[in-house]
C-alpha cells in the first residue's frame, strides 16, 4: 500500500481550530453559543484599505509580483519597522509571506536540520511545537508557571542552551497568554543571548497591542549587537483586523530574508497584488482603527480579569498585551458540573461549552494543562454574558 511521506504522521490539525470547529457545529445547530476560542481581532480595517484594494484590482496586470514583494510595500514595512524603532534595516533584510504563520514555517525551514534543538518558552503557540515536529527539531519546552507571570526568566534561558541549541523561539506579547516582557525582562534575556551564538525568532505580531502605558520592548533594541541573528515576525492580521487577508513580514539578517525569498519562488511565488496594495494602506495609511481598538481591548481585559476575579481558587496573572487571558483553572480538577466529572482542562472546556455554551480552548494545546486560553474579541454586547456564564459555571461545581 502506498504511504505519505514519514513526516505527515508528525502533523497534527491546529487544536485551536478543532474547538472553532466544535463551537461552529453547536452554532449551527441552534444552540446559543459564544465563542472565546479563536484568536482573531474581530474588526475589520479602514475604508481606506478596501479603497486601495478596488484600485490594485481596477490596475490589474495580470502577471506575476515579486518573490520579496513590491517595493512600496517593503518601503511601508520598513517605515513600520523605523517607527518602532528599529534601525538600519534596508529592502534587502526584509520578505513578505503569505501569513505570518507561512513565514513562520519558512524561516524555521531555513534555519533547522533535522535533529537541531530548539528552545520554545511554555505556555506556547501551539504552532510553534507542530512546525517543530513536522520539521523534524527537537523541542526543548522551557516551563513558564504561572507563578511567574508565564515569563522566561534570564536564569532558566541561561540554564537551557547547551553546544545542541540552535534557534530560540520568543514571542511578545504573548499568544496564549497576554503577557508582555518589560524593558528589564527583555535586557536580562538579551545579555544572556549575546553569549551563545544562537538563532533567536522573534514573533512580534501584538507588538502594537500593548496597555497600561508599558511599552515595547525588544531583544534588538536592548542588545543591538544580536541583529546579525534575531529574526522579527510581523503581519497585519491583529493589529489591522485583517487575518483572512494573509500578510506576514521577517525582517533579519540577509541571508535569512533571502532564503525566505528563494523559498517563495519555489511555493507561492508572490502574495496577491490586491493583498499588496491594501496592505500598503494598511501600514500607511490612518492608524485610528488600531488605535481605537487597542483600547478597546485593554478595557475588555479588565472586564474579563474583574470576572475572573469573582471565580474562587483561579488563578491568573494579568495579562497587558494581545487580546487573550489565561486562568489558571485547576481549581476545578476532582470537581463536578451536573453529574459530569472535571479531571483536566480539556473536560473543563467540554463541560462548559455542553453546559454553558462557552468555548474556550484547553491550555494543554498551548503545553500548560492547568490552564484555558479566553480570547475575549467576541462582540462587545456578548462579553458580559459569556463571563457571568464562566462564573455561574464555576459557582455551580460540586
Amino acid at each position: 500500500m502506498l504511504k505519505l511521506a514519514e513526516r505527515m504522521g508528525r502533523a497534527k490539525p491546529s487544536a485551536i481550530m478543532l474547538v472553532a470547529e466544535k463551537a461552529k457545529k453547536l452554532k449551527a445547530e441552534g444552540r446559543d453559543i459564544i465563542s472565546f476560542s479563536i484568536g482573531v481581532p474581530n474588526f475589520l480595517p479602514g475604508d481606506h484599505v478596501y479603497t486601495a484594494a478596488r484600485d490594485s484590482l481596477a490596475k490589474d496586470s495580470g502577471s506575476y509580483g515579486s518573490n520579496r514583494g513590491p517595493d512600496a510595500l517593503l518601503d511601508a514595512f520598513l517605515k513600520h519597522l523605523q517607527e518602532g524603532g528599529f534601525e538600519g534595516y534596508e529592502r534587502k533584510h526584509v520578505a513578505t509571506g503569505i501569513g505570518a504563520k507561512q513565514v513562520l514555517f519558512n524561516v524555521m525551514y531555513a534555519l533547522l536540520n533535522e535533529g537541531d534543538e530548539i528552545l520554545i518558552p511554555t505556555p506556547y503557540w501551539t504552532s510553534y511545537l507542530d512546525i517543530a515536529d513536522i520539521l523534524g527539531a527537537r523541542s526543548k519546552l522551557l516551563y513558564c508557571s504561572p507563578e511567574q507571570h508565564y515569563k522566561l526568566t534570564a536564569a532558566q534561558l541561561e540554564a537551557a542552551i547547551t553546544p545542541e541549541t540552535k534557534v530560540l523561539l520568543f514571542n511578545n506579547p504573548s499568544n496564549p497568554t497576554g503577557m508582555v516582557y518589560t524593558h528589564e525582562e527583555v535586557r536580562a534575556l538579551a545579555d544572556v543571548l549575546v553569549k551563545h551564538k544562537i538563532w533567536v525568532i522573534s514573533d512580534d505580531i501584538y507588538n502594537r497591542m500593548i496597555f497600561d502605558g508599558l511599552g515595547y520592548a525588544h531583544l534588538v533594541k536592548a542588545r543591538p549587537e544580536l541583529k546579525d541573528r534575531v529574526i522579527l515576525i510581523d503581519s497585519l492580521s491583529k493589529t489591522y483586523g485583517m487575518p483572512g487577508w494573509r500578510m506576514g513580514f521577517v525582517a533579519g539578517p540577509v541571508e535569512v530574508a533571502q532564503a525566505i525569498v528563494t523559498l517563495n519562488s519555489n511555493h507561492i511565488t508572490n502574495v496577491p497584488e490586491v493583498v499588496n496594495a491594501a496592505a500598503v494602506a494598511a501600514l500607511t495609511g490612518p492608524q485610528d482603527v488600531p488605535v481605537l481598538k487597542n483600547k478597546e481591548f485593554e478595557a475588555k481585559r479588565d472586564l474579563v480579569m474583574a470576572a475572573l476575579g469573582k471565580c474562587p481558587g483561579v488563578i491568573c496573572p494579568k495579562p497587558q498585551g494581545a487580546f487573550y487571558v489565561f486562568p489558571d483553572i485547576s481549581v476545578s480538577y476532582g470537581k463536578s458540573h451536573q453529574g459530569k466529572l472535571i479531571q483536566n482542562d480539556v473536560d473543563f472546556c467540554n463541560a462548559l461549552l455542553d453546559a454553558k455554551g462557552v468555548a474556550c480552548v484547553p491550555g494543554s494545546a498551548f503545553g500548560e494543562p492547568r490552564a484555558i486560553r479566553i480570547s475575549y474579541t467576541c462582540p462587545s454586547a456578548q462579553l458580559p454574558d459569556g463571563l457571568q456564564r464562566i462564573v455561574d459555571f464555576f459557582a455551580e461545581l460540586a
